[in-house]
């Protein structure tokens, strides 16, 4: 089983290339954010004719997250219920046993802005949230765009992200305690190519100088973990015609 996390920076945008890319790359679960659509604009029926059932909540312009299966979905979820929030950044679904988070988490913009303190406490909100869901699913996956780089190996250049947000010690503490509920980053339990980054910035030939960060991860409950055989980063999609600026995350169970 595969499972995968990619934000599409606009699923508008970016919809023939979700198709394109799963029509090559057939994984049974697609965790998207970023979709930037209201629920009546979601292209529900090229998904499903695509062979995948969908589940999604979203908004205008900004958020939205959506869930792609090769499987039936069943008891899902929109949103934190322990965390009032009129951003669309969750959902979860129930997929042949297993949980499904697919989570966007919030930028945070500047360490001393309110959206900072705001993302500590959506982090903090998710944790507790997640810490329940695992007593009721032991096979767990939390799949996103965290905007956090969990250590300097999966930023760029460390010395020029000091003191930003996405690096803080305060955002990785946050991403250390959700580990700590028995979680594991699933990219790292394998041998990796060195500078592996899932996300590049438009500005400053970024992607082609690999000026990037590593965000985008998939944690996996311990049951799942164990059955993980790899876990890589597919640049292709980056290198397309008006590309989403993160690249897909797949990570593969045996």
């Amino acid at each position: 089983m595969k499972l995968t996390t990619w934000n599409v920076n606009s699923l508008k945008v970016r919809l023939p290339q979700v198709l394109q890319w799963l029509e090559t790359n057939p994984v049974d679960v697609l965790c998207i954010q970023e979709t930037k659509l209201t629920d009546d604009k979601f292209p529900q029926a090229e998904i499903e004719a695509a062979g995948y059932h969908v589940a999604y909540t979203g908004q205008k312009t900004y958020n939205g997250v959506a869930i792609l299966s090769r499987h039936p979905m069943s008891d899902i979820q929109k949103n934190n219920p322990q965390f009032e929030d009129e951003q669309q950044r969750i959902i979860a679904a129930t997929i042949q046993g297993m949980r499904i988070i697919c989570a966007y988490v919030p930028n945070g913009q500047a360490l001393d802005s309110d959206k900072f303190q705001y993302k500590l406490k959506w982090l903090e909100s998710l944790k507790n949230w997640v810490g329940e869901e695992l007593q009721r699913y032991p096979e767990l996956a939390l799949l996103g765009d965290y905007n956090i780089a969990p250590e300097d190996r999966d930023v760029h250049d460390p010395a020029a992200w000091e003191g930003m947000n996405l690096v803080s010690p305060e955002e990785r503490a946050a991403l250390l305690a959700l580990l700590d509920l028995g979680l594991t980053d699933s990219f790292r339990q394998f041998d990796q190519p060195e500078k592996s980054y899932s996300w590049w910035d438009y500005r400053a030939l970024g992607f082609r100088l690999n000026k990037g960060l590593r965000i985008d991860h998939i944690l996996l409950s311990k049951p799942l973990a164990l059955r993980c055989t790899a876990c890589t980063i597919d640049r292709i999609p980056r290198k397309w015609e008006q590309p989403s600026d993160h690249a897909p995350v797949v990570a593969t169970l045996s």
